[in-house]
């Protein structure tokens, strides 16, 4: 697959900004600042990444710091007490990633998020081109406390986006993500100034890494750490997903060449309901979010897991395709208009491949890999 994607089945082109080839052309009504070559590759790029339906994104952006936590934990007791030069902990972080981009199942995985590491420094993009899937980069860097609200965070890493960006996408990327974490309690979180300043950074995301050729991930993460109920999550997630488009139309963002990161619509961890409620409520609730506030141009979405275990990202991720399968048509809801629902896991996928790769299995890593991939894929079209 080029990664320029020039002939996307079921897409005509226009050849510029201006008159369109055909009424159906998605580049037909641009705006200025958008040129029909640049909007080509993104909504193809878009396209790719959630298509066909099942395949889905492989998240491998933690920090240097992120990353080494994961493998000593991988590592247990039995040989994570061991000490590694940073040297050898370079080389070990660039080892585990080459290890399963070289082996990654194409048929389930459409692209994978990198670390500014391993993009730049390890230069391992090729890997992933090569076999036709998708390099991408994490483009948020540290947050810090809003001043009004010092529990809630912001996200950084606006003021060099573009530089970065461009930087990324000689090195290979073709889409970006940038993350927003979002507190929910059921008393006084999120402030509307928590809600409004992640909803700024990811529009101003969103523009910028057009701007330099890369697909954005905008990825609204609504913690569920606390005690709100799921009547509570549902209202935030509308809330805040609504804010974030409302910016991105402020700031032109071509809708077409973009994809959406949520979390799933649930109960707080220390809310009494957390045990009762069903997979199919949570599959329910968050369709119901993404009918309500996703806009129909939107070209995808792709889930993250957070904190949940592998196995409730999977069966969540089933029960809101599940519940699109069976929507009759005419939902009040609409549901048949939401685009391709699939996942963009890390740990969700590679937590048992890890734990053997540490200990020198690196042929039952890639197995192990594979089966994730593969109950991921299965669920991201409701047939588990």
């Amino acid at each position: 697959m080029s990664l320029n994607a020039t002939s996307t089945p079921g897409y005509t082109f226009a050849a510029s900004g201006g008159a369109a080839a055909s009424d159906s052309d998605p580049v037909s009504y641009l705006y200025p600042h958008h040129s029909a070559a640049v909007a080509k590759s993104l909504i193809a790029t878009a396209q790719a990444l959630v298509n066909p339906r099942g395949k889905g994104i492989y998240a491998t952006d933690e920090t240097t710091d992120g990353i080494e936590a994961r493998l000593v934990a991988a590592h247990g007791a039995e040989g994570g007490s061991k000490v590694y030069t940073d040297a050898e902990k370079r080389e070990r972080r660039r080892r585990w990633r080459e290890c399963l981009y070289e082996s990654l199942p194409t048929d389930y995985i459409s692209g994978v998020i990198l670390y500014h590491e391993t993009l730049i420094d390890f230069q391992l993009a090729p890997v992933l081109s090569n076999r036709g899937i998708i390099p991408g980069v994490r483009a948020d860097t540290d947050a810090h406390p809003l001043p009004i609200s010092p529990l809630e965070p912001a996200t950084q890493g606006l003021d060099d986006l573009l530089p970065r960006l461009q930087a990324a996408y000689q090195a290979g990327a073709r889409f970006s993500k940038w993350r927003a974490p979002i507190l929910c309690n059921s008393s006084t979180l999120p402030t509307q100034a928590g809600l409004e300043v992640q909803a700024e950074s990811l529009a101003r995301f969103a523009a910028i890494s057009q701007q330099a050729g890369l697909v954005p991930i905008v990825e609204p993460d609504v913690d569920f750490a606390e005690d709100a109920d799921l009547k509570k999550s549902v209202e935030v997630h509308v809330k805040i997903i609504s804010l974030i488009y409302a910016r991105c139309a402020a700031y032109g963002v071509l809708l077409e060449g973009s994809l959406i990161k949520p979390s799933f619509a649930q109960p707080g961890l220390k809310h009494p309901s957390r045990a009762s409620t069903t997979v199919e409520e949570i599959g329910l609730a968050t369709a119901t979010v993404l009918a309500r506030s996703v806009p129909i141009a939107v070209a995808g979405i792709v889930f993250l897991s957070g904190g949940l275990s592998d196995s409730d990202a999977v069966k969540y991720l089933n029960a809101v395709n599940a519940v699109v399968n069976k929507a009759p048509a005419g939902s009040p809801l609409a549901l048949s208009r939401l685009p391709n629902m699939t996942f963009s896991f890390g740990r969700g996928l590679q937590g048992d491949a890890m734990q053997k790769w540490v200990r020198g299995d690196e042929a039952g890593a890639k197995q192990a890999f594979e089966a994730r991939a593969k109950a991921c894929w299965l669920a991201a079209k409701g047939e588990t």
